[in-house]
């Protein structure tokens, strides 16, 4: 098993139930950080000092800190905690539940487990790290759906401008004058018309209107 576990997690750690959870599993050394500056010091002080984390466990929002912070979120620090430790493992512990976050985060950023903070969350978490322990994926079942079939479609973020400026109500001319003003291509109406029938027919949209709606549910827009 780990022997050297972080959590970064703006909740009251020591009554939120994790630490309780981990320490089930006879864990040795687990340490928390509130905020993602913090506990980005305490994963590159313990490179240094040659003694590194075996894993990284954290939420993906944090409150705001009265001090800036130069990592927002966890998205940032499993990002900046990647570079430092390219072998790392990493988990997501979160309430985002939508798809294409989903998605993006499991293909981007390569984390090793998406455990959903529910009723059962405590529990799966458990299950997560002894599965990445183990060398294998793990992703909460209610959510797995997110990287099958349709929802596994590449949204790049020029669909996601795209739809963004339908949703504003944009028409397809407007929105090859948006692309055009800030220099990203391909600009021309017949690309942007082809990319919004391939968004529809992956989406089984029937119109724009349609689009919109199921993108936002998808957590696009």
């Amino acid at each position: 098993m780990f022997k050297k576990i972080l959590i970064a997690e703006d909740a009251d750690f020591m009554s939120s139930g994790i630490k309780v959870a981990l320490e089930d599993m006879q864990i040795p050394t687990i340490e928390y950080a509130q905020y993602c500056d913090e506990a980005y010091l305490k994963l590159k002080k313990a490179w240094l000092d040659e003694e590194p984390f075996d894993l990284l466990v954290s939420d993906l929002s944090f409150k705001d800190n009265v001090n800036p912070q130069r990592l927002e979120s966890g998205e940032d620090l499993i990002a900046e905690a990647k570079k430092l430790q390219p072998n790392l493992k990493t988990i997501v512990f979160s309430i985002e539940d939508k798809p294409y976050r989903i998605q993006q985060l499991c293909n981007e950023l390569e984390v090793n487990a998406y455990v959903w903070k529910s009723n059962h969350g405590q529990k799966e978490l458990k299950k997560a790290v002894q599965s990445v322990y183990n060398d294998e994926f793990f992703i909460t079942p209610q959510l797995a759906h997110a990287l099958r079939n349709k929802e596994a479609f590449e949204v790049t973020d020029y669909d996601v401008f795209l739809l963004k400026h339908l949703a504003e109500g944009l028409d397809q001319k407007e929105i090859s004058g948006e692309l055009k003003s800030k220099n990203i291509k391909p600009s021309s109406i017949s690309s942007v018309e082809k990319r919004l029938k391939l968004l529809k027919e992956n989406f089984n949209a029937n119109n724009p209107t349609q689009l919109i709606a199921i993108t936002k549910d998808f957590g696009l827009i």
